[in-house]
């Protein structure tokens, strides 16, 4: 071969020099010329290639053959980062098109694997997602096939331009091999994530990320935050072990990350604001799972009313001592994150938060408070001044972690005192919110507000209930509650009216529960109202009927209407049924002073 001896050391030299041009150097080019060290490299790439086919004469096909692939390889890479992907995609075709016939041996299958990486990247990024993932099954079902068949550490592409003293060990060929195969596994995840199948693009972005911690083959950063990520998947299946052993890994790996060393200071206070704002993101997310955990037990337990069942809760804690023998079993089944150490830590985490419904107030409390800190962490970065609606959506998170654990309060003033905080968060941020630039964000804050006033009224009538008799104290208060429920609700119905201030005839999906939900409690404050006056008792009666008549007219005329608001609509038909008699009464009582 012509290139042998100290012409290849020249070759491999020079394969070596446009490698660490692409991958060090090219960080540093200035933003005027952003690829000047790209094709730099593609420069250099283009002469290793014609020594090599100078070179072909007498050479063993086979050999060059690959050597030559590895080429195309590296200017398919090369065209791809430079944002010309018809050039990239054709040497990279054309260097799958030369490892074919020996895509199975030691010496070609990391290359050919790469190469279909870098294809299914290719078309993903032409959002021709399903191509993308015939490449990457492909790349996948191929490290499956030799490593049933072979097993054995393949020689990493770039070791086809080395001399033989300086070929990697077999350690390193494993883990290169295995790092490629972790890509294959990672833009899988991404591509099934498109495609919408989502139970197997968790599947995936948790192998994936299992790999990474294994092979050390990850960015702290943004492997905590695909893990948080991934922890609201199984969220929304209320899978809570697995959420909460993603959340705690991604505490543990995004405390590795550490002061981000930086050439320029103010590049630096950047890198330190992006780790903080990544921090609140992952306590949000721990905001998420302790409200959820909360919110899945209250489901379970509650009675017809929304009230806790002792029954149920009986029920619960008998059945949940029984299975606690099987909770070690299924612990072991969960997908577990990291070597040892990492575990170590990671399940020193998880201690800190139950992953097991709360069956009473003191472990509802418990989960509550570790949501609370996460909830100050959170607000840390996200102030409103800045990050308006992030700000707003945390502050309802606490409040919402709140309303959950006055659930298992028994004491009615203390519930009392919890809505109480949830009206001391929400009344000042929704004071200086416009509505005009926040409407959606308007219109939660003010039915939120509604609905807490109408459960703090419910639970001081409660509490009147048990009294001998109403003192003036206790009616005022629960007066007070009304009316500035009924102002909340009514602020919320104004708002779905158009410029003209008429209400619209059919009101549109999204607020269609909401808007009935909000006539309906109306009337029902109207009635609760207590006044001596016995005209204007008669009055809030009248008041009170309008808004049930307007709700049983309306599901006539819109049938459609019925599904959304069906306890409503039965309980607004009594009262429309039942309230023209107890007026007349009333009206009968006061005919001699009229």
């Amino acid at each position: 071969m012509a290139a042998a001896g100290g012409g290849w050391a020249a070759v491999c030299e020079k394969f070596r020099t446009a490698r660490t041009l692409s991958a060090v150097e090219s960080r540093k080019d200035p933003e005027t010329e952003p690829y000047r060290s790209k094709y730099s490299a593609r420069a250099l790439l283009q002469e290793v290639k014609q020594l090599l086919s100078a070179a072909e004469e007498g050479g063993e096909a086979r050999l060059v053959a690959v050597r030559r692939a590895v080429l195309e390889y590296e200017l398919g890479v090369n065209h791809t980062d430079t944002e010309e992907l018809s050039a990239g995609e054709e040497h990279l075709q054309r260097c799958t098109q030369l490892l074919e016939p020996h895509r199975l041996s030691p010496d070609c299958v990391s290359l050919y694997i790469q190469a279909q990486n870098n294809l299914g990247i290719l078309w993903s990024e032409r959002d021709e997602i399903k191509t993308a993932q015939t490449y990457l099954e492909s790349a996948e079902a191929l490290y499956n096939q030799y490593m049933k068949e072979d097993g054995n550490p393949p020689l990493d592409p770039s070791e086809h331009f080395m001399a033989e003293e300086e070929k990697l060990t077999d350690q390193e060929r494993s883990k290169r091999f295995e790092k490629a195969y972790t890509h294959t596994l990672y833009y899988l995840a991404q591509v099934y994530q498109h495609l919408e199948m989502i139970e197997k693009a968790a599947q995936y972005c948790h192998t994936t990320l299992k790999r990474q911690l294994e092979y050390c083959g990850y960015y702290p950063v943004e492997w905590a935050l695909n893990a948080a990520t991934l922890s609201q998947y199984y969220l929304s299946k209320q899978c809570f072990m697995e959420s909460r052993h993603c959340l705690a890994a991604a505490s543990v790996i995004f405390s590795q990350a550490g002061q981000v060393p930086s050439a320029e200071d103010n590049e630096a206070e950047q890198d330190q604001q992006d780790l903080r704002q990544r921090k609140a993101e992952i306590a949000r997310c721990w905001i998420k799972y302790c409200l959820n955990l909360l919110q899945s037990a209250r489901k379970l337990l509650e009675d017809n009313i929304g009230e806790l069942d002792p029954d149920r809760q009986l029920e619960l804690k008998a059945q949940r001592k029984k299975e606690e023998d099987e909770k070690e079993k299924g612990r072991k089944k969960a997908v577990l994150f990291g070597t040892s150490d990492i575990c170590d830590s990671v399940l020193a985490m998880e201690e800190k938060v139950s992953s097991v419904y709360p069956l009473d107030f003191q472990e509802a409390r418990e989960i509550f408070l570790v949501g609370q800190n996460y909830v100050q962490e959170a607000k840390e970065f996200f102030q409103v001044d800045g990050y308006v609606t992030d700000h707003i959506e945390i502050v309802q998170d606490h409040s919402a972690l709140f309303k959950v654990l006055a659930f298992f309060e028994e004491d009615y003033e203390r519930r009392c005192k919890m809505h109480k905080r949830r009206i001391d968060m929400l009344e000042p941020i929704y004071a200086d919110l416009n509505p005009h630039y926040y409407l959606l964000i308007s219109r939660q804050l003010q039915f939120e507000l509604a609905d807490t006033y109408y459960e703090m009224m419910d639970l001081k009538v409660a509490i009147g209930n048990r009294l001998e008799e109403l003192d003036s104290h206790t009616i005022k208060k629960i007066n007070s509650l009304a009316q500035l429920a009924i102002k909340y609700y009514e602020l919320f119905l104004d708002s779905l009216r158009n410029p003209d201030k008429v209400f619209p005839e059919e009101l549109e999906e999204d607020v269609l529960r909401p808007a009935m939900v909000a006539k309906f409690h109306i009337a029902r404050l109207y009635g609760k109202l207590i006044t001596s006056d016995s005209k204007k008792q008669l009055e809030n009666m009248q008041t009170s009927l309008e808004y049930y008549t307007f709700l049983v007219d309306y599901c006539e005329k819109y049938p459609d209407a019925v599904r959304a608001v069906e306890t409503e609509l039965e309980l607004s038909k009594e009262m429309v049924g039942l309230l023209p008699t107890r007026m007349e009464r009333l009206r009968a009582k006061l005919c001699p002073f009229i």
